[in-house]
């Protein structure tokens, strides 16, 4: 069975990608069919031994440094690539790699991380704070997005959702069902240990969806100590508002956010996330989550035994949620076995046992 990978590009590494390298890890002869592969990433310990072909995007002026612009082209991109002679495609896709044309009689299966966001529902949050201008082309991009995103779902044969949260969104964008497969952890890294800080973590790129000017404003507001981790666009702003309990570390070495973990009160999760594989790898090391009580946060945070869950994104009920953090005492062996039910291990089973099923349904 000759087997191709699709992922959408690896540029700001993340949880999709990760998937991406797991999925590699169980097919390690598979080439990587992808969009791009950015200047900084291209030599990352997560790629490293992938065939990787990236589409003509890649070579297009400043796109490994600056890809957004070029999201008109990335469904033609995408489309672009020779899939002749492969039986089993298998997509990863946040963006547009679902939309890859396979032969007539492959098989697709379509890891999903979520359709993409700023095509459907958090569209207006990408777009608040671009000019008149831009926004007016954004919106018509997003348009012809929507429809080419709709259309294209047609080409996969089953979709694999990584949240039950995302299998509700396939469905209610493709009108499509979804296997649910939570995305693996690394519990084997993200082990106990430490000391007990006292200083609450935040672990995220700083984008406008990622919330985390609630965090920012929450912990401003209470005076407790506050590391957030993780780079991104947001982050001159965050830092023009943060008081000065609120330490920024930019990006670090994977090592240094496990000792952060390790050591810290509880990690600070403001977003709505798809699915969101930084919480579980807290809760591997034992530590508690503070979490909005939406997304993929309600498959992965027990409240009052993993960790807390607010209802409502506002710098108010965060505060709230962290003072009930605080008093609370945790037992961290049961965090830690709650997490285990993510490992590395349990995806691969769950991955290899639905590519078999599937692809013997489809020969039969």
């Amino acid at each position: 069975m000759n087997i191709a990978l699709v992922h959408d590009f690896f540029c700001n590494l993340g949880g999709s990608d990760q998937v991406a390298a797991a999925l590699h890890q169980l097919y390690p002869q598979a080439p990587v069919y992808t969009l791009l592969v950015s200047g900084r990433n291209q030599d990352a310990e997560l790629i490293q031994g992938m065939d990787l072909r990236p589409s003509f995007v890649q070579r297009l002026p400043l796109a490994r440094r600056w890809h957004e612009p070029y999201l008109p082209f990335f469904p033609i991109a995408i489309e672009s690539f020779d899939l002749t002679g492969y039986d089993l495609i298998l997509s990863s896709s946040h963006v547009c790699a679902k939309g890859v044309i396979p032969a007539p009689e492959a098989l697709h299966l379509c890891y999903c991380h979520t359709p993409a966001r700023y095509a459907w529902d958090l569209g207006p949050l990408y777009l608040r704070r671009l000019n008149p201008l831009v926004r007016l082309y954004a919106a018509a991009v997003m348009h012809r997005l929507r429809m080419w995103d709709v259309t294209s779902s047609a080409r996969v044969d089953h979709f694999i959702a990584n949240s039950g949260f995302v299998a509700q969104r396939i469905w209610r964008y493709y009108r499509r069902s979804a296997t649910v497969i939570h995305p693996p952890v690394d519990t084997g890294f993200f082990t106990p240990g430490g000391q007990d800080g006292d200083y609450y973590l935040v672990v995220s790129r700083l984008t406008a969806y990622k919330r985390i000017d609630l965090a920012v404003e929450a912990f401003t507001q209470l005076g407790l100590p506050l590391v957030v981790i993780g780079d991104g666009p947001e982050r001159r702003r965050l830092q023009s508002q943060a008081g000065p309990n609120v330490t920024f570390l930019g990006a670090v070495s994977r090592n240094q956010v496990r000792e952060s973990m390790r050591n810290c009160r509880g990690l600070i999760y403001p977003g709505k996330e798809d699915f969101g594989i930084t919480p579980v790898e807290v809760q591997a090391t034992g530590r508690p989550v503070v979490a909005l009580g939406a997304g993929g946060a309600l498959e992965s945070v027990v409240d009052g035994a993993t960790g807390v869950l607010f209802a409502e994104q506002t710098a108010e009920a965060l505060r709230d949620a962290v003072t009930r953090c605080s008093a609370l005492s945790f037992d961290r062996e049961a965090i830690r076995r709650h997490a285990l039910q993510f490992d590395r291990e349990v995806f691969f089973r769950k991955m290899t046992g639905f590519v078999r099923e599937t692809w013997e349904q489809h020969r039969s």
